[in-house]
């Protein structure tokens, strides 16, 4: 498989992934305000979700624009990435139908654990299977720290649920909002390729 293929697989697996959570937004039988309003957990959820997609498919992009080679190894990967992510629009759906019940908030913030270990054990991976290549490197040793520091917030969020579901959702958010910082690095070892 190719790299261009490789991409286009990704691409249109998250795609799709967005279209199914867009599709769990049901738009409310009343024309009143208050009807809209009480969409808002929903919503917020489908926010969250959106921006943690879209991070993983902006640094995915610029991952694989690194790499010279794909072999089978990468495509597993790959595939477990997606798998992980796959689940995203079935616990945003849960959590925002459940206004952010601890259950919900708490099979949310594991998904997110896992999409992130996906992603590591796929840098790995790349690494592994792409030696010599310095831009790759570069691009690995920059996403690592923000990567392990992701997770453990990840992690921490799972018991975080249990004494407020908002500290665990604030710790979701930060992470989000960490990666939201562009690494202008990451762009420019792309760029170089």
């Amino acid at each position: 498989m190719t790299k261009s293929r490789l991409e286009a697989f990704s691409d249109g697996v998250v795609a799709i992934i967005i279209t199914i959570m867009v599709l769990e937004l049901k738009v409310p039988h009343d024309t009143s305000w208050q009807a809209l309003k009480e969409l808002w957990p929903v919503f917020l959820s489908y926010v969250v979700s959106f921006v943690m997609l879209g991070i993983y498919w902006g640094n995915h992009h610029h991952l694989l624009h690194t790499i010279k080679e794909v072999r089978g190894s990468m495509l597993w990967a790959n595939l477990h990435l997606l798998f992980w992510l796959s689940l995203i629009p079935f616990a945003t759906a849960w959590m925002g139908e459940n206004h952010f019940e601890r259950n919900t908030v708490i099979l949310y913030a594991m998904l997110a654990n896992l999409c992130g270990v996906a992603y590591f054990i796929l840098l790995v991976i790349l690494k592994k299977c792409n030696p010599g290549n310095p831009a790759l490197l570069d691009v690995l040793q920059k996403q690592s720290k923000k990567g392990l520091l992701s997770c453990i917030f990840y992690t921490l969020a799972i018991p975080a649920a249990f004494v407020h579901t908002a500290l665990a959702g604030s710790m979701i958010i930060l992470v989000a909002i960490m990666w939201l910082i562009p690494d202008r690095n990451i762009e420019r070892s792309a760029k170089e390729i």
